[in-house]
């Protein structure tokens, strides 16, 4: 018999499954609850759109956000989306790619993911501006976000 895919339903931006759970590197994880090709997408991060300007104020004073910029003047605040790639960690060694395509947050795996496996991403430049400290504990580590 034949493995299936579990049916999407329409509108279902998540393509692989990725559950949360206690992170090593930070809080709370996503982790891949199933194998993973490289270099397919993973899923999307979705949540209210806003000014740069309003991510700015909203991210001032918190160790954890998740908003990312999409654009020079737009962001995305996914603080309150029930996404579970929401929860992906910053590595300076990451297994997968987050890419901006026509004001959507898409995250695509590097390398083959293993169920179990976290995901993270290479955040770049952060509202931290290098004051926090990395936990990604990978071998070449830059120490800061």
């Amino acid at each position: 018999m034949a493995a299936t895919t579990p049916r999407r339903a329409p509108g279902d931006t998540q393509k692989f499954r990725v559950e949360v759970g206690p992170s090593a590197i930070d809080g709370r994880g996503a982790f891949a609850a199933e194998a993973i090709p490289a270099r397919r997408k993973i899923g999307e991060i979705r949540g209210e759109q806003i000014s740069v300007r309003e991510a700015q104020h909203r991210a001032r004073g918190l160790a954890r956000i998740m908003i990312v910029e999409i654009s020079e003047r737009r962001a995305i605040d996914a603080s309150r989306s029930a996404d579970p790639l929401r929860f992906t960690n910053h590595s300076c060694a990451p297994n997968t790619v987050l890419r901006i395509r026509q004001g959507r947050i898409e995250l695509y795996a590097m390398r083959d993911l293993a169920a179990g496996e976290e995901l993270t991403v290479h955040y770049g430049e952060s509202h931290h501006r290098g004051r926090l400290a990395c936990r990604c504990g990978a071998p070449r580590c830059s120490g800061r976000l």
